[in-house]
């Protein structure tokens, strides 16, 4: 391996050249997402197996009028959501706020602007009457911003587990940094996906078709395209586990074989051995007690949950303790 350069033009080329010389090697899943990883993902959501999609999807569907209530301020509210992504489960409630004439502005917050470009144009074509402020950025520049939104109350949502691709320290931080920018009134509407049958979760992180592995693969293509790397896709492994004590799913690239790898614009030159891995993911699963603690560890606490009828998902409401 040669040295790597200490001077980076981006979080991207950092991150990279960090996770590939570390051991074991891991990158990080948020540089899955770019034009082709936006439509794999909007592929994982729709395939029968990925039960997280179609169960947030009843939640929204069945219970809306209940979440609107909750939702309700008597100003109005902001809406700010945290990864927003196609907005498809979002604009159920859209749809119900703008028939029922509530004063609201919608804020969705995505790492793609490629995402936000689309949901800005799909809100506006089917629900004209929505106020929509799209904003792109990470989490964590966004949370530096949410106590500048103080003139009514906020409501921030977080939905399809995303909360789930942090280990409970991270999410405890993460909570914590939310909670710092609610007022008295703000309330937190975030999705964890519940612990269920081993099996199911593997299914859904493991899918026949190949969809999540090419997923997972994509960062291995932008690398290739971005960095001027010589990655062999095809020498990589797509490999998923799921630790039912733990509740974490972890997704791993594993090398088939010794090979060497070259990425130019770091001046790396890469080493694998047969079958070592590359961590690329985790996806947390909880049930109440773990959501609790998790909560009362953030300043929160739960002051309501939804549920699907399988009970395989669950929408919490927070409040600041």
């Amino acid at each position: 391996m040669t040295t790597k350069i200490t001077h980076y033009t981006s979080a991207f080329e950092k991150e990279v050249a960090q996770g590939l010389t570390s051991f074991p090697k891991s990158l990080s899943s948020k540089y899955f997402y770019d034009e082709k990883g936006d439509k794999l993902f909007q592929d994982i959501m729709a395939m029968p197996t990925y039960y997280l999609t179609d169960a947030e999807f009843e939640i929204f569907s069945t219970q809306k009028e209940e979440i609107c209530n909750a939702f309700y301020g008597n100003q109005g509210f902001d809406l700010i959501e945290l990864g927003a992504g196609d907005g498809k489960k979002t604009k159920i409630l859209l749809n119900y706020f703008s028939e029922k004439g509530i004063d609201f502005t919608y804020l969705p917050i995505d790492i793609s602007q490629n995402v936000l470009d689309g949901l800005k144009e799909s809100v506006e074509r089917e629900i004209p009457g929505v106020k929509i402020k799209p904003q792109q950025g990470t989490y964590f520049e966004v949370l530096e911003g949410l106590v500048n939104y103080n003139s009514r109350k906020k409501v921030i949502m977080v939905l399809g587990s995303n909360i789930g691709n942090l280990l409970h320290q991270k999410a405890i931080q993460f909570l914590a940094n939310i909670q710092k920018g609610m007022n008295t009134d703000d309330v937190l509407f975030m999705g964890f996906d519940q612990k269920k049958n081993p099996q199911t979760i593997l299914n859904a992180y493991n899918d026949p078709e190949g969809i999540t592995a090419a997923f997972n693969k994509n960062i291995l293509h932008r690398i290739n395209r971005e960095l001027e790397a010589n990655f062999n896709v095809d020498q990589f492994l797509h490999w998923e586990v799921y630790d039912p004590e733990s509740g974490t799913a972890k997704s791993y690239l594993v090398s088939k074989t010794e090979q060497e790898v070259h990425i130019n614009k770091l001046q790396l030159n890469i080493h694998f051995s047969p079958w070592e891995t590359i961590h690329t993911e985790i996806s947390q699963k909880y049930d109440d007690d773990v959501v609790s603690w998790l909560a009362e560890e953030a300043g929160l606490k739960i002051i309501n949950q939804y549920t699907d009828s399988n009970q395989y998902y669950k929408n919490y409401l927070f409040a600041k303790r």
